[in-house]
């Protein structure tokens, strides 16, 4: 159904959040409800139908007896009885215009947008909200200058080797998009804000794609950006080099490059990776709202921006920069975005590379783990309701591949994951020739079915999912975590599908046969179902004291615990978004795992991306977008009180591993 501004709004859902997927695959609730009609229950920890019955369909379990940090851990075991490894007191729900954090924590605002990093280093300076009709505050050259807005996913790349690598590193870190509001004018206006000039429209693009800072620590503890040659802003015009097998192809080819061989800039970064090689890995996310559409297209054109939305023109680039006025002569400059990119952090001089053979979608983030044999193996969301999960491997072991000259993320097999009601899933082959991936479907060669992966997924029968964000693997059992985030535009009910209108999300794990991260079949399981408890009635499996939803951002660290960021309106609204961590190795008598909120972030913020120095004494995590519809004045740095995004330092008093 049509949705009204308004409602989207009620249904916490932009227009980015409405499907485009009309496949009539089983859906991921529908298997999920099968597997718990037959109460079959899996081996290994995880989460067992049985349990999920008892908790969220029948009723609540008793109570647990004693407080909140001692009572449970009585009753919670990990893989082998190890005890939890959630060290922390948990903190309450906050709705304050400020950081909350565990006791025994302190958090500092590191780089927020506008932090000064190159050429004349000009310093922040907010619009003024009586000059909504023009740019104001820095300029769009001086804002190529700093870091730009809405900071996501990041990498934490030590500079040392040892201790000296704990405290000193390039820190790169994603923009996802501008809220031109604050951007132009300084202050959020009601009606909203697009530019209106040509200079209004560089200064939203110098702060979109990625920053690469310096960052060392002090003597006193504190750190602090560094003046560096390594330092370096990636926006929506830096050029890019396409590579792999969709480069030069007659879907890429532009007025800005007939070849299809390169590309200007990056937009909308949401999550990360980190290669073995050292390079960071940005992902394209919402890059469909930047486009306006002109003309009537030909049906192949029509059909595949409608399944990835492209129009909209949000930001109003298109008035001012033609590359995002979409016409029936020059159809493809949205195919040149969607792609994963690769940065050399060290080098500032070197050309970002979009990796067409993982394929083009909404990419959330990238987990990247190797193989059995040396493959490098990439986990991917496709951030959309109804959309799928993906995963790619390398056509041979990297340091060969490498050694020859060629880059491990050029070569290989892009796969779609399908879930099987039993518990079991397969990997299905985006390849040419394969699974009905052929001419008469409209697939005539590789390239078209990478620049098209949604509608290949599609025909190969992937399952769809309820917006898949971010991977995160378990380093020490191999298990991989998907979250996902809500998909509350399913408004009407039926008897497969058990919660309707899903607002809050649930994280769903697998584990690899024979524990190869290459296999094509695997066996998984839901961890969690997010919610205001079950006893609330609403379907989740945590407890009420635990209350959360939308499960985006996420990392399993070392020790076991998945740290689990939110970005969505939290059950009952009781809070701001937060940040909580579960204990991956334990479980309650009902398979349940224990967690704990650990902090809570600024008024209408999301809380995002997530990095550690190698000794994990310093966390780094993302505040972005505090203040988003009004309402908020942090960091409230230099008595600024326009609200700015930004990358926040998270220590332990004592100095210990964050989280123990």
């Amino acid at each position: 159904m049509t949705q009204t501004p308004d409602r989207l709004a009620d249904l916490g859902l932009d227009e980015d959040d409405l499907p485009s997927n009309d496949t009539t695959a089983m859906s991921l609730a529908e298997i999920v409800q099968t597997r718990l009609s037959r109460r079959r229950v899996l081996t290994g920890g995880m989460l067992t139908a049985a349990g999920f019955l008892t908790t969220s369909l029948v009723g609540p379990a008793p109570a647990y007896a004693g407080d909140r940090d001692h009572g449970r851990d009585d009753e919670r075991r990990g893989r082998g009885g190890e005890r939890d490894v959630l060290g922390f007191a948990a903190i309450a729900p906050s709705l304050l215009d400020e950081i909350a954090v565990a006791p025994g924590y302190r958090t500092t605002p590191l780089i927020p947008w506008g932090t000064p990093i190159l050429g004349d280093f000009p310093a922040f300076r907010p619009g003024t909200p009586g000059e909504a009709g023009r740019t104001s505050g820095n300029t769009a050259a001086q804002q190529a200058q700093q870091t730009g807005m809405h900071h996501d996913g990041m990498t934490y790349f030590p500079l040392a080797e040892g201790r000296r690598g704990n405290e000193h590193g390039l820190l790169v870190v994603n923009h996802e998009y501008t809220d031109d509001d604050y951007l132009q004018t300084g202050a959020w206006l009601a009606d909203g804000y697009t530019p209106t000039t040509e200079e209004g429209v560089r200064k939203s693009q110098n702060a979109h794609g990625v920053s690469v800072v310096e960052i060392r620590k002090g003597r006193d503890g504190t750190w602090a950006p560094v003046r560096s040659k390594h330092n370096r802003r990636i926006t929506a015009n830096t050029p890019m080099a396409l590579t792999g097998p969709a480069a030069g192809h007659p879907l890429l080819r532009t007025a800005t490059d007939p070849t299809g061989r390169s590309s200007l800039g990056t937009i909308n970064n949401c999550g990360n990776g980190e290669t073995p090689w050292g390079t960071y890995l940005t992902c394209e996310e919402n890059f469909n709202g930047y486009f306006r559409v002109d003309g009537t297209h030909t049906p192949e054109n029509a059909a595949l921006q409608r399944r990835y939305g492209v129009g909209g023109d949000n930001y109003g680039w298109a008035r001012f920069d033609p590359r995002f006025a979409v016409t029936p002569e020059a159809p493809n400059e949205p195919n040149t975005f969607g792609w994963i990119v690769e940065i050399d952090p060290f080098d500032p001089h070197s050309t970002p590379a979009k990796r067409t053979a993982l394929g083009r979608l909404k990419h959330e983030d990238a987990s990247v783990v190797i193989s059995r044999g040396g493959r490098v193996v990439v986990y991917m969301g496709d951030d959309q309701v109804f959309e799928y999960a993906y995963k790619f491997v390398s056509a041979d072991n990297w340091k060969s591949m490498r050694a020859r000259g060629r880059s491990p993320l050029d070569e290989g097999t892009l796969y779609v994951a399908r879930f099987h009601d039993d518990g079991t899933g397969e990997w299905v082959p985006l390849v040419h020739g394969r699974n009905g991936l052929d001419a008469a479907n409209g697939f005539p060669d590789q390239a078209t079915i990478l620049v098209n992966a949604r509608q290949a997924a599609t025909v190969v029968g992937a399952t769809p999912m309820d917006r898949p964000e971010w991977t995160a693997v378990d380093e020490r059992t191999g298990t991989v975590y998907l979250t996902l985030t809500n998909n509350s535009g399913r408004l009407e009910t039926n008897g497969p599908n058990p919660r309707p209108n899903n607002r809050n999300g649930q994280i769903v794990r697998w584990d690899e046969r024979r524990g190869d991260h290459a296999a094509t079949a695997f066996d998984w399981d839901l961890f969690l179902l997010a919610g205001a408890g079950r006893e609330s009635g609403d379907g989740s499996t945590i407890d009420g004291e635990d209350v959360f939803g939308s499960p985006d951002g996420l990392w399993v660290d070392p020790d076991g615990r998945a740290w689990i960021q939110t970005d969505g309106t939290q059950p009952g609204r009781v809070s701001n978004n937060q940040m909580l961590a579960a204990d991956t190795r334990s479980a309650d008598v009902e398979g349940r795992p224990e967690i704990r909120r650990f902090l809570v972030g600024p008024v209408q913020c999301e809380v995002t991306g997530v990095a550690t120095t190698p000794d994990r004494r310093t966390m780094f995590i993302n505040i972005q977008h505090p203040g988003e519809g009004g309402g908020s004045t942090w960091p409230r740095l230099d008595g600024i009180t326009t609200p700015r995004s930004s990358t926040v330092v998270v220590t332990k008093e004592d100095g210990g591993v964050i989280g123990t």
